[in-house]
């Protein structure tokens, strides 16, 4: 039978024994320390092993170590470490206090797999929760960011994504440490992500990559530096889904620190599923709730926004003592370019009439549609009631240019309608019924006028 010495089982040992002084300075460890760690023995004999504790998790390692110091078994304890490549170990140990040599005998496991195997499950299923949690797509990003952050260094992050239709690129969200988020871009004027979204692949670039990173930065691509500084790494994974991909998520590094590796790459990819479907689920849901709320012909708010943004503004207005003022306004004639020209061409008219209204008014202020050829403007801040009457009259000089109409030069014109909060009412019902009725006088009267309500008879 053969024989086996204890110090040839130690050598076999997958776990790193150490033997470590009151200090922490290192006396021996087996073999298996450098598999673990990534430093031969000799290489550490002599040094202390606290020096390699990851410094979020020293101040936790020296007072282990104290404890076992003074004779406590110590069989349960979790720490990390920083290995000699730089990258992350995670080691449970098993540790007792040795009297008579007065030293700690050490056992180190690596359970990085096993740490790194429940981090996934919980990024998986921390993204899953934030498409149904956060608020928007820029709230959701910031999460994907900051969980993808415990995996992998992730100072430089962005996420890029593709539009078919326009074969365009844009960044809604982007960190980084050189340069502002890029404005929209064609897909073709990004040939790294343009790589990574067209053939579905993860692209991983290091220093030995140096050609193809410094092409990157002259291209002026996302998250290089405005001097054309090329990164040091660049890791890029498409966002797939079933549609195909939606764009990408784009890592990159401009110091030795912060490398990316293979196992990065392989990281990034597992999650970067859940986070496409998170992302498209967002989407969808942002797409759904835009449609609750907005008209679908000429984009701006539908009835129920409006009436929303009305109580809103006139809570305020009651709170902070402000004038406010709602201008109703209908179409002179539409019908009549429905029936001549056709609905395509109503409907047009409808989107130009939104525009011009847009552009009349100030950014603060609100124009909805409320249905068929009827338009409201909400106007907050107004000093006095003369100020809602010098919108709506900006408004009718506006509608003297002609529409153009696919080439067809179209004159219409508006009847308007002016009420002003307190003196024509002091709810949102009657300060929108008095200033419809003011728009029907107009409208009795020829149109292509402004008239202001009556007083409310209950002020």
């Amino acid at each position: 039978m053969q024989s086996y010495s204890s110090s040839n089982l130690v050598d076999l040992l997958l776990d790193a024994v150490c033997v470590v002084q009151a200090d922490s300075t290192i006396e021996f460890v087996s073999p298996a320390f450098e598999r673990i760690f990534g430093y031969p023995p000799a290489e550490v004999i002599g040094k202390r092993m606290l020096d390699m504790v990851h410094p979020d998790d020293l101040k936790a390692t020296e007072q282990q170590a104290l404890k076992v110091t003074a004779g406590s078994l110590q069989l349960e304890f979790e720490n990390r470490y920083i290995r000699k490549d730089g990258s992350i170990a995670h080691i449970g140990w098993t540790a007792r206090w040795l009297p008579d040599r007065q030293v700690r005998l050490a056992v180190a496991h690596d359970i990085t797999e096993r740490k790194l195997a429940q981090s996934m499950q919980a990024v998986v299923y921390t993204i899953s929760e934030a498409a149904h949690t956060t608020q928007n797509l820029q709230a959701l990003f910031q999460h994907i960011h900051q969980v993808i952050g415990t995996l992998l260094p992730a100072t430089n992050f962005a996420v890029a994504l593709y539009d078919a239709d326009s074969d365009s690129l844009s960044f809604p969200y982007h960190v980084g440490e050189q340069t502002p988020a890029p404005t929209p871009i064609p897909l073709a004027h990004d040939a790294l992500c343009a790589g990574v979204i067209t053939h579905g692949r993860t692209v991983l670039l290091t220093p030995d990559d140096s050609v193809a990173l410094a092409a990157h930065a002259r291209q002026g691509c996302a998250g290089c530096a405005g001097q054309g500084t090329a990164p040091l790494y660049w890791l890029g994974v498409p966002l797939q889904t079933s549609n195909g991909a939606i764009g990408a998520l784009v890592l990159q590094s401009f110091s030795e620190q912060d490398r990316y590796t293979e196992k990065h790459k392989e990281l990034l990819q597992f999650v970067s599923t859940q986070v496409a479907s998170a992302i498209e689920r967002k989407q969808m849901h942002d797409r759904l709730a835009h449609m609750a709320q907005y008209d679908q012909l000429t984009h701006l708010p539908n009835r129920q926004l409006f009436l929303d943004r009305l109580k809103t503004a006139m809570a305020r207005a009651r709170r902070e003592q402000h004038l406010l003022a709602l201008l109703f306004l209908d179409l002179d004639r539409f019908k009549e370019v429905n029936d001549t020209l056709g609905h395509a061409m109503g409907d047009l008219l409808l989107q130009r009439v939104a525009q011009r209204l847009i552009d009349s008014v100030r950014g603060s202020d609100t124009v909805a549609r409320l249905g068929g050829d009827e338009f409201v403007v909400l106007l907050e801040g107004g000093q006095a009631p003369e100020h809602a009457t010098a919108a709506a009259e900006k408004i009718l000089a506006a509608f003297s240019h002609p529409f153009d109409l696919e080439g067809h030069p179209l004159h219409i014109r508006p009847s308007i309608g002016v009420a002003v909060y307190p003196e024509h009412g002091g709810e949102e019902h009657h300060l929108l019924g008095h200033a419809d009725e003011a728009m029907y006088v107009s409208k009795k009267n020829g149109g292509n006028q402004v008239r202001v309500a009556r007083p409310s008879p209950s002020l």
